[in-house]
């Protein structure tokens, strides 16, 4: 359930006679009680979309630049990992 939220901020637009008109023949048909929550709903669901695509996007590519560092960096191994290997390698010797 979501927190009660102040609607205290405003936005004002301009649009076309004929996208008010498609705005408000779709708000009817969706069912919303008023124009503004219907504006509001929408804009805000396409607004969550934008910014989840781009999350993602940035996550992907973080994720990439860490794989290539750890594949093709300069890094030496840490001492745990040297330990490691010598212990693999005499298990399997």
């Amino acid at each position: 359930m979501e927190a009660h939220l102040s609607k205290d901020e405003r936005i004002e637009l301009r649009v076309s006679s004929k996208d008010k008109r498609i705005f408000k023949r779709a708000q009817k048909l969706s069912g919303d009680k008023s124009f503004s929550s219907f504006i509001v709903r929408i804009v805000k669901k396409h607004a969550e979309e934008i910014v989840s695509k781009n999350d993602r996007i940035i996550a992907t590519e973080k994720d990439r630049q860490v794989f290539f560092d750890a594949v093709f960096g300069n890094s030496k191994p840490n001492q745990n990992l040297v330990e490691a290997a010598k212990k693999y390698k005499s298990k399997t010797s």
